[in-house]
């Protein structure tokens, strides 16, 4: 059983989208929880690793969900463009 957390960052970026992506992105993660439940894959999830602890998943063409994973731990981090991910990896190098 994974347990999720999700950052104040997550939060702060998935309000200042649009309300599209924003349900496009609440979607997505939906989809990856039930998927870490022991769910099938979903067809075109865009599940990606970047780099050891983090992953993305696509919400949209140009949306993406950043998260840790940590053992049983799955933490949100960001919702955001290319670039916007590109940043929080910066960060966290």
């Amino acid at each position: 059983m994974i347990k999720v957390r999700f950052l104040r960052s997550f939060d702060e970026s998935l309000a200042y989208l649009p309300e599209r992506e924003r349900v496009k992105a609440r979607k997505a993660v939906h989809r990856l929880l039930d998927y870490f439940q022991g769910g099938p894959k979903p067809i075109g999830m865009g599940l990606r690793k970047l780099r050891s602890p983090y992953w993305e998943v696509r919400a949209s063409l140009a949306c993406r969900v950043v998260f840790a994973l940590e053992r049983e731990l799955a933490t949100f981090i960001l919702v955001g463009s290319h670039d916007e991910v590109r940043r929080v990896l910066a960060r966290h190098a």
